[in-house]
């Protein structure tokens, strides 16, 4: 319903982002790149090569706007994961029935970024003390996932989850999964947010994180 649900998104947009903190500002510590193993490599791939992570929270319209912003990131696709059906279409993950989650593939430079700093970023950009709600985006598709792909991303996910539930008040809810096959979503959902930024939710709820996130207003504006 985030079609029409985006001016009651307005007021409770603050909802939408990193729950109550115990301190009033969560440090992110940088920390050094470790090698991951994708899908397709049996071995540590060097840092020279793109990696991937696969991370829910809330529309993914939202969540793909941001990462698109972050440095060392190449390239965001949305799409579905975490559900039984094969090639599940967006009318079928509305149902909130289909077991999937809106969710998106992050391919990543590791000389530039690391996994550390996307959880962090990932943190940030939506609230994970709320269980299968974001703003007024409710159902199990919105839920908070982090899909790895490896045992060094498991580590690292619980790691973070850790560390972040011992700075909010609220217990966070993410879920950490062995990834499941990822789905791409329709082609009009990909790069929403860049090529329909005067539509509603993107103008009311969307562009009003970025700036909160300080990544200016998506459009190249700060």
């Amino acid at each position: 319903m985030k079609h029409f649900l985006f001016l009651i998104c307005i007021a409770i947009f603050s909802g939408g982002c990193l729950g109550t903190k115990k301190d009033e500002v969560m440090k992110t510590e940088n920390q050094e790149t470790v090698p991951i193993i994708t899908e397709q490599e049996a071995v540590p791939i060097k840092k020279d090569k793109t990696q991937i992570a696969i991370l829910g929270g809330g529309c993914f319209w939202c969540t793909e706007a941001v990462f698109e912003l972050i440095e060392g990131v190449e390239s965001v696709v949305s799409g579905y994961a975490g559900g039984a059906n094969p090639n599940p279409t967006y009318e079928q993950i509305c149902t909130g029935n289909s077991g999937h989650a809106e969710v998106i593939k992050i391919s990543f430079n590791p000389a530039k970024t690391s996994y550390e700093r996307l959880l962090a970023t990932f943190g940030e950009c939506h609230d994970p003390t709320t269980l299968n709600r974001q703003g007024a985006d409710t159902g199990t598709q919105y839920r908070s996932t982090i899909m790895y792909l490896n045992e060094k991303q498991k580590q690292l996910a619980e790691a973070w989850k850790t560390k972040l539930g011992s700075e909010l008040e609220d217990p966070v809810v993410t879920e950490i999964v062995a990834s499941p096959v990822f789905y791409p979503a329709e082609d009009y959902h990909q790069d929403y947010f860049r090529r329909n930024p005067n539509q509603g939710y993107c103008a009311f709820v969307i562009r009003p994180k970025l700036k909160k996130l300080k990544l200016g207003d998506g459009l190249g504006e700060q």
